[in-house]
């Protein structure tokens, strides 16, 4: 997985005024949490930080002020409309240790021949791995299912030292068979027609 670099400056300004002032300057509020140790509340880098979490579970090395730090994101706040970023909880680990988080899934391979619908339960499977080897994606094949057929997540491979952090028999993906919705509608119109 990837790592990236980023440098932090601890911030002693808070509330609504003190972000908004961070935020014109390309910067975003973050606090970083975890193992017990006080939360510690700092500005980072808006567009490198962005960059960053175009890689689900991303795994960076954060410099604060010459204190290294390894982390997480585990919460990240958007404006709803422009998408920028608002605020982000970054969880503080160790190599070797098991953390929880959702790794996206990857679909891959053709339906049997017919009318299908590929239903997804979840578009994330909720894993423990180690924090520095957490999956970037987990593969799924839906390769030859038809109707009826579902993947649940104790079907999905998962790499060494990862688990599975929901129910086993929990529904990833369905394969449905495709409703004739024209025929329906012409028998309404049919009997709408006789009722005249």
């Amino acid at each position: 997985m990837a790592d990236v670099n980023l440098s932090a400056k601890i911030r002693s300004e808070f509330g609504k005024g003190a972000a908004r002032r961070l935020r014109a300057q390309e910067k975003v509020p973050a606090v970083i949490y975890g193992h017990g140790a006080d939360p510690v509340h700092v500005e980072l880098p808006s567009y490198d930080m962005m960059m960053a979490l175009k890689t689900p579970n991303v795994l960076i090395n954060l410099d604060v002020e010459g204190k290294k730090e390894l982390v997480i994101p585990k919460a990240v706040q958007r404006e709803a409309i422009r998408q920028f970023l608002v605020h982000i909880d970054l969880l503080t680990v160790k190599k070797g240790e098991k953390v929880s988080v959702e790794v996206p899934i990857h679909v891959e391979g053709e339906l049997a021949p017919g009318q299908h619908i590929l239903e997804h339960g979840m578009t994330a499977l909720p894993v423990q791995a180690e924090a520095t080897h957490i999956p970037e994606s987990l593969t799924v094949s839906v390769e030859g299912l038809t109707a009826g057929d579902s993947v649940q997540a104790k079907d999905i491979k998962l790499p060494a030292n990862t688990t599975l952090d929901t129910d086993e028999e929990e529904i990833v993906i369905q394969v449905l068979a495709a409703q004739a919705e024209e025929p329906a509608e012409e028998s309404t119109e049919e009997s709408a027609e006789g009722a005249e």
